[in-house]
This record gives C-alpha cells, sequence and structure tokens, in this order.
C-alpha cells in the first residue's frame, strides 16, 4: 500500500507531461499557444521592439493611414499605433494576469473549502458563489469601478473578485472527484497527514482542470477591462490600454476608420486564443476523447 502511494507523485508527473504533449499536438492549441506568445512577448519587449517612443508626436502626420512608416497608421496626435498596442498591452495583459491570479487563488481556497467542509458550511459557500455567478458581470462591474474607483488596483481588484465564485464552484467539483480516488484512499489509509496529501496529492491532480479555467478568466478579464475603459471606467488617462484604445479610436472613427480596427482585433485575437486554449485543455482532460 505504502509502495502506491509513494508513486503516485511519479504517475501524476508522467500524466502532466502527456497532457502537455496531447494539448500542443492539437493544431488550434499549438496556433493558440504561439499567438499568446507573440502577445506577451510584444508587450514586454514594448520597449525595444516598438519602433517610436509611445510619446512622441508627429504633427505633420495626423490621422496618417496605414504605411511602412506607420504599420497601423497614426493617432490624433501623430503617435504610432503599433507602438501604442504594444505598450498598450502592457496593461491589458498586467490587469488580465493579475485578476487572474486573484480569482484562481481566492476561488480555489474557496471552491476547497466547500469540498472539505461538510454541512451548513459547505452549503454556505457555494450557495453565495451562486448568488454572485447569478449577477451580469460587467454590470457589477462598472457599479463597483464608480463607487471605488477607476484605478489599476481597483480594476484588478474588482475584476478578481468577481471571477473568483464561479473557479469556486469548478475547484470544488474537481476536488470532490479527487476526494473518491483511489490514491487518496491510500494515502489516507496509512495515516498520511491532510496537509500532505492536499499539497502533494490532491492539489497536483486538480492544477490541468484550474489551468484550463485560468485561460478562460484571463479571455474574461481582457474583455471586461476594454468593456469598462470603452465606457470611460476603465484605464484613465494617460494611461493606455486596449480598451482605451479602442474607445478613442472610436471617437475618431470618421476621421479615421482604421483607428479603432486594429486595437480591437488585437482585443478579438487574444480573447479567441485564450478561449481556445482553454477549449483544448478541457477536451484534452476528458477521458471519453483520450
Amino acid at each position: 500500500m505504502s509502495a502506491a502511494v509513494e508513486s503516485a507523485p511519479v504517475e501524476l508527473q508522467r500524466e502532466r507531461r502527456g497532457l502537455l504533449a496531447r494539448l500542443l499536438s492539437r493544431p488550434s492549441a499549438a496556433i493558440s499557444a504561439i499567438v499568446l506568445g507573440l502577445l506577451v512577448l510584444g508587450a514586454v519587449a514594448a520597449p525595444l521592439v516598438a519602433p517610436y517612443s509611445p510619446t512622441h508626436n508627429d504633427y505633420a502626420h495626423l490621422f496618417a493611414a496605414p504605411s511602412w512608416a506607420h504599420p497601423f497608421g497614426t493617432d490624433e496626435l501623430g503617435r504610432d499605433l503599433l507602438t501604442r498596442i504594444l505598450y498598450g498591452g502592457r496593461t491589458s495583459l498586467q490587469i488580465a494576469f493579475a485578476a487572474t491570479a486573484i480569482a484562481m487563488v481566492t476561488g480555489t481556497l474557496w471552491g476547497f473549502a466547500a469540498a472539505f467542509r461538510k454541512g451548513w458550511i459547505g452549503e454556505t459557500l457555494m450557495r453565495s458563489a451562486d448568488v454572485a455567478m447569478g449577477l451580469p458581470a460587467i454590470l457589477l462591474g462598472l457599479v463597483l469601478v464608480a463607487a471605488f474607483g477607476a484605478s489599476k488596483l481597483s480594476l484588478i481588484l474588482i475584476m478578481g473578485v468577481l471571477f473568483a465564485p464561479a473557479t469556486a464552484r469548478l475547484a470544488r467539483s474537481a476536488l470532490l472527484a479527487e476526494l473518491q480516488s483511489e490514491y487518496h484512499l491510500a494515502a489516507v489509509s496509512v495515516g498520511a497527514t491532510g496537509r500532505r496529501i492536499v499539497l502533494s496529492e490532491l492539489f497536483p491532480n486538480t492544477v490541468p482542470v484550474l489551468l484550463a479555467r485560468a485561460s478562460l478568466v484571463m479571455a474574461e478579464a481582457i474583455l471586461v477591462e476594454a468593456s469598462l475603459s470603452f465606457v470611460g471606467l476603465g484605464v484613465q488617462p494617460p494611461g493606455t490600454s486596449w480598451g482605451t484604445l479602442l474607445q478613442q479610436g472610436y471617437t475618431n472613427l470618421y476621421r479615421s476608420y482604421w483607428y479603432p480596427i486594429f486595437p480591437g482585433l488585437v482585443i478579438l485575437i487574444a480573447i479567441l486564443a485564450l478561449n481556445t486554449l482553454g477549449d483544448n485543455l478541457q477536451r484534452v482532460l476528458d477521458p471519453s476523447n483520450q
């Protein structure tokens, strides 16, 4: 029995390596991973790869059309749009990453507590999650941002809280499935401590499911941030994000129809890539597809 418990982590490592191989063997997942990698790389390396300074104004070329000098054109102050999108991606992705981290940590702890605590404690935790999930995320986000301000920190905390309840429900379901597994029963039978079982046995086996959820949360965070910025309750000037660029482009639509196209395309591509990656991960995890 103890040998089976000792071999469990090795088997889990092999399963995770096989999971990654199966995921990347799917063309749509591999393409999505490459696209996301390029977006993150472009945002992180913006000072090195951007063709211009984000504050460089060229008043002789206001609302310039896309060209070799300005592949995405220029804005109302003659600033290069490609440069602004690269720098705006830093803000959008920072907010999305941080909000996703808060949602995943909070939701995982919430869901695990509900799975371990039977009776009225678990029911109360899950019913509160159900109530929160019944509220429209964007509408609730508008109310909270109007109440607490539109700073970057506020956006991160608000979106982290908004996406935690659905994460909690998924984490609880994943953990309940693992609690019925043979390796968990074996670990309990040989007297392993609860902390060791959770950290070395249960949690690692729920990571793939949580990663699939994280990709979807990040896509939602990008969409919500862009939506809030579009109505003026997101990132405030002089800050720049994909959402603020879309809003500014929409304001100048009749003077430069290509202005809102490029930030809108970047938002669409990022959300599509994240959703595709999460969908592929869920399909790989489905036993019926193995």
